[in-house]
C-alpha cells in the first residue's frame, strides 16, 4: 500500500531509535507494564512517533491493565488501517497509522470492557507521542 509519508528503510533507521524502529517498522511489541504512556492520565493527543499524526485522544483512554496504553476508538477513523495479522499463531487485527504504514499495535474486540464500542485499541507506548493539552 502506498502511504502519503513514504520513506526508504535506511530514512526510517536514520530518524528512530532502534526500540522505535523494531516496534514501528518491524511489528515489534514492547514488553507490557514498561511503556511511557500505559498509566498516563494527562489529557491531551497521541500522535504517531513516526510521522506525528493524529492518532488517539485522551478522552478514549482507558485503564484496561493489560500492560499497555489502551483507547477505545482512534481520533478519526481514517487515522489508523485495520490488517489481519496471522502471526504468533493466531489471527489478532493489526492496527497501523494510515499516514505512514507504521506498526502501533492490535485492537481486540468482545473483552467486556465497559467502553461505547466494546473494543480496545491495546497500543504500544513507543508508537506514540503525546501532546498535552495546553
Amino acid at each position: 500500500m502506498a502511504y502519503e509519508i513514504d520513506k526508504t528503510e535506511e530514512q526510517w533507521r536514520a530518524e528512530l531509535t532502534p526500540e522505535e524502529y523494531h516496534v514501528l517498522r518491524e511489528s515489534g511489541t514492547e514488553r507490557p507494564f514498561t511503556g511511557e504512556y500505559t498509566d498516563t492520565e494527562t489529557t491531551g493527543v497521541y500522535t504517531c512517533r513516526a510521522c506525528g499524526a493524529e492518532l488517539f485522544r485522551s478522552d478514549t483512554k482507558f485503564a484496561s491493565h493489560c500492560g499497555w496504553p489502551s483507547f477505545y476508538d482512534p481520533a478519526d477513523s481514517d487515522a489508523v488501517e485495520l490488517l489481519t495479522d496471522s502471526s504468533m499463531g493466531m489471527v489478532r487485527t493489526e492496527v497501523r497509522c494510515a499516514r505512514c504504514g507504521s506498526h502501533l499495535g492490535h485492537v481486540f474486540e468482545g473483552e467486556g470492557y465497559p467502553t461505547p464500542t466494546d473494543q480496545r485499541y491495546c497500543i504500544n507506548s513507543i508508537s506514540l507521542k503525546l501532546e498535552p493539552k495546553e
